[in-house]
């Protein structure tokens, strides 16, 4: 269900910018269809914290996500920067993805 992005984030629920992406809260790997409009950064985050096993099984839902301890540090961290802000995602092994 990919078209116009909506005027919010899917996971931090701040405004989007110019840069969106679609995440299907359910992995296309694991049969997911329905997609979701995200900043460039928290859909980095999300895969830099969970596996695709890890969304399908208990993330799909955005509240199930936001209560994740990491994500939860992240999205206070995140919280009033502008909508195209971009910095470097680490995953949790502590390497930096782009």
């Amino acid at each position: 269900m990919t078209g116009d992005a909506p005027p919010h984030c899917w996971l931090c629920g701040r405004p989007l910018g110019a840069r969106v992406e679609w995440h299907h809260p359910v992995p296309k790997s694991r049969g997911g269809r329905m997609t979701v409009a995200v900043h460039p950064i928290c859909h980095r985050t999300i895969h830099a914290t969970l596996s695709n096993a890890q969304l399908a099984r208990g993330f799909a839902d955005a509240a199930a996500l936001r209560a994740q301890p990491a994500i939860a540090t992240f999205l206070r961290w995140i919280d009033g920067k502008p909508p195209d802000f971009h910095a470097p995602t680490r995953t949790e092994g502590g390497r930096r993805r782009r």
